[in-house]
C-alpha cells in the first residue's frame, strides 16, 4: 500500500507540474500587484491577457487529468478547485489559484525520498528544462512588455502606447522575429528590447536543443526494446549453459556405449 502510495505521489511530480506551478506563482504575482498597487488600465490589461493565456494551460490540465483519472468522482473531490482555478480573471476567485500552488508542493513533499527527486530531474532533464525555459518565458514576455510600455509611453515619436501592443512587441522581440512594425525609441526601451532579444536567442535554443534530443532519445527507446534486458540475458544464458551440459551427458553416454560394444 505504502509503495502504491509514494508511485502515485511520484506520477504527480513531473516537468509538466514544474511548469504549473510556475505559471500558478506568475498568476498569485500579478493578483497582488494589482491589489497592492494602482496599476494603469495599460499594465492592467497586460496582466490580464497573460492571465487569460494562462488559463487556458489550466484547463487544459483540468480536462487531461479529468480524462485520465480512474474515478471521476474522487479526483473532483479536489479537482473542482483546479476547474474554478482555470476560470480567467473574476476578482473572487482569482486567489483560488493559490491552492493549486499547495497541492504541488503537498506532491513534492510526499516523495519518499530525495533520491527519487533526483532520479525524476535526471530521467527527464531535457522535459524539466523545457518546461523551465516556457515558464521562464512567459514571465520575460509579461516584464517585457510592461517595462517597455512604461518607458515608451507617451513618448515624442513612440509607437507603443497600450498594452496590447507592448504585449506583441515583447513576444515577437523574445522570439527574435522582431517585425519592425513596433520599436523602442527611447534608450531604457533599447535596453529591455536588447535583453529580450539575447534571452530569446538562448531560450529558443533551448527549444531546438530539446526538440532534437527528443528525437534522438525516441530512436534510442526503439533501440532498448529491441535489447533484451539484463534479467532475460542470464536466464537465457543459464538455460544454454544446461543445454551443454545436457549435451555432455548424452556424448559421454553415447561414448561410454560404444565402448561396452567393442569390448564385447
Amino acid at each position: 500500500m505504502q509503495t502504491t502510495m509514494n508511485s502515485n505521489h511520484n506520477s504527480d511530480v513531473n516537468p509538466f507540474q514544474i511548469f504549473m506551478l510556475i505559471l500558478s506563482l506568475h498568476v498569485v504575482a500579478s493578483s497582488l500587484m494589482q491589489l497592492i498597487f494602482t496599476l494603469s488600465p495599460n499594465v492592467v490589461e497586460i496582466l490580464t491577457s497573460v492571465d487569460n493565456i494562462i488559463c487556458l494551460f489550466f484547463f487544459t490540465d483540468f480536462v487531461i487529468r479529468f480524462y485520465q483519472a480512474e474515478n471521476k468522482l474522487q479526483f473532483m473531490k479536489w479537482g473542482w478547485i483546479d476547474l474554478l482555478s482555470s476560470i480567467p480573471m473574476v476578482e473572487q476567485l482569482q486567489f483560488i489559484r493559490i491552492i493549486r500552488i499547495a497541492r504541488i508542493l503537498k506532491a513534492i513533499k510526499h516523495i519518499s525520498s530525495s533520491k527519487i527527486m533526483f532520479k525524476m530531474i535526471f530521467e527527464h532533464r531535457f522535459k524539466a528544462t523545457f518546461s523551465l525555459v516556457s515558464a521562464i518565458s512567459f514571465v520575460l514576455v509579461t516584464l517585457g512588455a510592461i517595462g517597455i510600455l512604461l518607458l515608451e509611453q507617451g513618448e515624442v515619436g513612440s509607437n507603443i502606447n497600450n498594452g496590447i501592443d507592448a504585449l506583441w512587441w515583447s513576444f515577437v522581440t523574445i522570439t527574435t522575429v522582431g517585425y519592425g512594425d513596433y520599436y523602442p525609441v527611447t534608450t531604457g526601451g533599447r535596453i529591455i528590447a536588447a535583453l529580450l532579444m539575447t534571452a530569446g536567442v538562448g531560450l529558443f535554443g533551448t527549444f531546438t536543443g530539446f526538440i532534437s534530443s527528443w528525437f534522438v532519445d525516441g530512436g534510442e527507446d526503439a533501440k532498448q526494446k529491441q535489447i533484451p534486458n539484463a534479467d532475460t540475458l542470464q536466464n537465457d544464458i543459464t538455460d544454454l549453459k544446461q543445454d551443454i551440459a545436457d549435451l555432455k551427458e548424452l556424448i559421454n553416454q553415447q561414448s561410454q556405449l560404444l565402448s561396452s560394444k567393442k569390448e564385447t
